[in-house]
């Protein structure tokens, strides 16, 4: 039996990689949800994508497809946009599902052949409430904060019947 050659045991270790990577312009779902996260500090410090695009020497355009999880972040990007976000790296990967963590599981969650689950938009990171928990924490004063809090929670009571 003939040994195969390093080139022959390459291109069976490659074609065996190929197999678990994601079709050609299907975004990696860790990407989505870094992105999604780049997208929710922003929101929340208030920077527009241009605003961020100029601290870290990128367009807004640029900053847009790192949101959307079309173009991945690299590590010294990642650990730049931490610094400026003022947030730690690990922010980024928060409450990643555990399915995605592995190549297996990013295969698993692209295929489309498969029944999947309609998700609910995250409430959190709708532009509405990203505005409201802005303006709640511009308020200066403590006990207003609080007043408004408790009024905010017994109209959520009245509205819902309890």
């Amino acid at each position: 039996m003939k040994k195969p050659t390093p080139t022959h045991a390459m291109t069976a270790k490659t074609r065996r990689n190929k197999k678990k990577r994601l079709p050609p312009g299907v975004p990696n779902p860790v990407d989505i949800h870094v992105g999604g996260r780049v997208r929710l500090r922003r929101t929340l410090l208030g920077l527009s994508q241009e605003k961020l695009g100029d601290a870290v020497g990128l367009t807004f355009q640029q900053i847009q497809k790192y949101e959307r999880g079309a173009n991945r972040i690299g590590a010294s990007r990642l650990f730049q946009l931490s610094r400026i976000l003022d947030v730690a790296i690990s922010y980024f990967f928060e409450d990643l599902p555990a399915g995605l963590k592995t190549t297996e599981g990013q295969v698993a969650q692209g295929l489309r052949e498969r029944d999947q689950k309609t998700l609910e938009p995250d409430p959190l990171a709708r532009r509405e409430t990203l505005e409201l928990v802005r303006a709640y924490y511009k308020i200066a004063d403590p006990k207003v904060r609080k007043r408004l809090f408790e009024l905010t929670k017994s109209l959520a009571n009245a509205s819902s019947g309890n």
